[in-house]
């Protein structure tokens, strides 16, 4: 039997990105075989891909992308789980920390729950986000901000999102009281501020934090991790969004049950198929996207 995947078949722009065909992969102990619907996909993994990355992390081409799916397993159960890293991209894959997909919640909903939602649950662990606080949103209209901002409501927070003009009246449909063109010269204050960017929108955010506030600087979109000198500030890094097995499938369990309630609502923005893939890692490192950008399991082109 064989399955298709995508492969980065050396560093390079979107292009390097080809359709092949393979044997099944195997499955080992704890591990489980899932028929693909859905593939997660971060921007991260066109970094990697460019080979910018080489020096962080040490895969090499030839290799098959893609940290999570969503899919059926063996015996038909709608399932969702994690690759440990690679070999997502592709209408079969090997899964680990599997949890089953609850009614009500589609698979595209469920794979693009599999990295944002974990992180964002973590983040505000860690934040301890509550009724009276004031949450920046920087970078809110990808798969992440729009899930912190549905989360900081869900508590009972203040939300203020910070999003490309064009991309606003998107992020408004998901809660957000106030509404921010990243362009604008001034930015309003805040007790908590969650920086999905990083580079210069992240460190335009450092000033506006309340004394005694936090600052989460997770993101690094905009080039670089968000550095925070202010010793009237508690803040965090992307270590807060590092988890382990047991935590993955613990956040990831609540995000799907969160989702089932209907209190989130991942946004999923658009879908290519597997022969699309360079075409998805182009939208995204362009900026074009709105929320979640997913891989089907269908070959397309």
């Amino acid at each position: 039997m064989t399955t298709h995947a995508v492969m980065v078949t050396r560093f390079g722009g979107p292009d390097v990105l080809e359709l092949v065909e393979t044997p099944d992969p195997a499955p080992g102990d704890g591990q489980t075989l899932v028929e693909v619907e859905a593939s997660d996909t971060l921007l991260l993994e066109t970094v990697v891909r460019s080979g910018l990355g080489r020096d962080f992390w040490p895969i090499r081409p030839p290799y098959v992308p893609g940290g999570g799916v969503a899919g059926w397993d063996p015996d038909g159960r709608r399932v969702a789980g994690y690759t440990n890293g690679y070999g997502g991209y592709a209408s079969k894959a090997v899964a680990t920390s599997v949890v089953e997909v609850p009614g009500g919640v589609s698979l595209q909903a469920a794979a693009a729950l599999l990295h944002d939602a974990t992180t964002a649950l973590a983040l505000f662990e860690a934040a301890r986000i509550g009724p009276s606080d004031t949450v920046l949103v920087v970078g809110a209209s990808g798969g992440l901000g729009v899930l912190e901002i549905q989360l900081a409501r869900a508590r009972g927070a203040k939300v203020i999102a910070v999003a490309r003009a064009a991309k606003l009246a998107r992020v408004e449909e998901f809660g957000a009281d106030v509404l921010v063109d990243a362009a604008d010269p001034e930015w309003p204050r805040a007790d908590v501020v969650l920086d999905n960017v990083g580079g210069a929108l992240g460190a335009r955010a450092v000033p506006l934090v309340n004394p005694g506030g936090r600052f989460s600087a997770h993101g690094a979109a905009g080039g670089a991790f968000t550095t925070v000198d202010r010793p009237d500030v508690a803040a965090t890094g992307i270590e807060v969004a590092q988890l382990s097995a047991d935590d993955r499938v613990r956040h990831l369990t609540e995000a799907l049950r969160l989702t089932a309630e209907g209190t989130l609502r991942p946004a999923v923005g658009q879908t290519f198929p597997l022969a699309e893939a360079a075409s998805a890692h182009a939208a995204m490192e362009a900026r074009l996207v709105f929320g979640k950008t997913l891989l089907t399991g269908t070959l397309g082109g």
